[in-house]
């Protein structure tokens, strides 16, 4: 009890109570873990759902990657290993730097985390102060928007339009930038939207860059492997080597070799950026797993041909969903240029009502009505700062796009 006299202190908690941290009081667990949450509890009780929420290929690792693995496990590679990746990894990282993106990168320019995001994050922690800002292009994957305020950081959404192909507008970047930005963060190919930008597209947004110095380039490249129809994948300090020296550019073997669940990301950038972000990692993880980093090593350097292979089924089932959708009354639906989302439109659907007499007045709230009344989990694009959109992912099945097409198609029929 305080002490007579005196207003209580409420930042204290009552004696074995929990205050959450400030930097945390306004972040939830993401929508899209919650739909997959809900969906899978469908699926427990026994109802036929389909869930096209993942941010995973559908294929498995490829088997060399797996023998690596094996390998090193035998070979009792079990211990722990240098900070932020063994000397045998990042040559391997900057071979692939060198040899598919025309960059060279030192050992100290090179960091490897548990995945992408945990290299994103050390960056953000090593670098934003109260107040700074981070401009990311909306759409964006929810958590950099997270990643930023955990950061002590201030998202700033720059919308980009439909009509540009969900790509930023360098007008509008320019118009963001304050003297607090620290960093864009550009992500091509895109989670959610798909949009990716050819070295024509990305040269306008660089050139932004260039007129001020004080803002820092992240380019997260996981989807680099995912453009489709033959156009050449650009990576920023490719085209623009002036900016080498504000640049973090991340990367990582999730999503090209099917290697999520091995937690395994890197990124080039200035080894003062480098070195700072050890600090932070030091003092979380320490190194990634040393046999994700064996098998790695493997995805690297061993065979590639698993990619086009690969790509080009994600880029089939592309085009037979953006067909069936553009079918479908209400939902409109741009061909992306990459990556394995769809990022269609259901702006035509607001205000319709459900056969319950519910209005759909959201993305959200339709896509609770495909998961009530259809058994089909997809993400509304307010997730990722842009509504009202839906975004579908096509690593899954043919049967199960097939398949979901149909349920969207009777549900949109069903709204009057």
């Amino acid at each position: 009890m305080a002490a007579k006299g005196k207003p209580a202190d409420l930042s204290v908690p009552p004696p074995g109570g929990f205050r959450r941290a400030q930097r945390i009081a306004s972040i939830e667990v993401s929508e899209i873990l919650s739909i997959g949450a809900t969906a899978e509890k469908r699926r427990r009780e026994g109802r036929p759902t389909i869930v096209l929420g993942a941010g995973e290929p559908d294929f498995d690792t490829p088997d060399n990657v797996k023998e690596a693995a094996a390998r090193a496990m035998h070979a009792g590679q079990t211990k722990y290993t240098i900070l932020d990746g063994t000397i045998e990894l990042k040559a391997a990282i900057a071979g692939k730097f060198r040899r598919e993106n025309g960059l060279d990168y030192a050992a100290d320019e090179i960091t490897s985390g548990a995945g992408a995001k945990q290299v994103m994050h050390n960056a953000f922690m090593a670098t934003l102060d109260a107040g700074d800002e981070v401009i990311l292009a909306a759409p964006y994957w929810t958590s950099y928007a997270d990643m930023v305020l955990i950061a002590g950081g201030r998202p700033v959404p720059v919308a980009c339009r439909e009509e540009n192909g969900f790509r930023l507008d360098p007008a509008d970047l320019e118009a963001a930038i304050t003297r607090r930005t620290r960093w864009l963060l550009l992500n091509s190919p895109s989670n959610p939207s798909g949009a990716a930008y050819s070295a024509a597209q990305l040269r306008p947004v660089l050139e932004v860059l260039k007129r001020h110095p004080h803002v820092w380039l992240l380019s997260d490249d996981i989807y680099e492997h995912l453009v489709y129809d033959g156009v050449p994948f650009a990576t920023a300090v490719q085209l623009e080597p002036s900016l080498k020296e504000r640049t973090l550019t991340v990367n990582g073997v999730s999503k090209s070799y099917a290697m999520t669940g091995w937690r395994l990301g890197y990124g080039g950038g200035p080894k003062e950026l480098i070195a700072a972000m050890a600090i932070v990692q030091s003092q979380s993880t320490s190194n990634p797993s040393s046999i994700s980093q064996a098998a790695a090593i493997e995805a690297l350097t061993g065979p590639q041909d698993v990619i086009p292979v690969r790509r080009a089924t994600f880029q089939r089932r592309r085009d037979k969903l953006v067909e069936k959708l553009n079918a479908i009354d209400g939902i409109t639906c741009r061909r992306p240029e990459g990556a394995f989302y769809v990022f269609a439109s259901c702006a035509d659907l607001m205000g319709r009502r459900a056969p319950d007499g519910a209005v759909i007045n959201s993305d959200s709230a339709f896509c609770r009505y495909l998961l009530e009344t259809r058994d089909l989990a997809v993400i509304p694009g307010s997730c990722f700062g842009l509504a009202p959109y839906i975004r579908i992912s096509y690593a899954a099945s043919d049967a199960n796009l097939e398949e979901a097409c149909e349920r969207i198609a009777l549900a949109c029929r069903a709204l009057k």
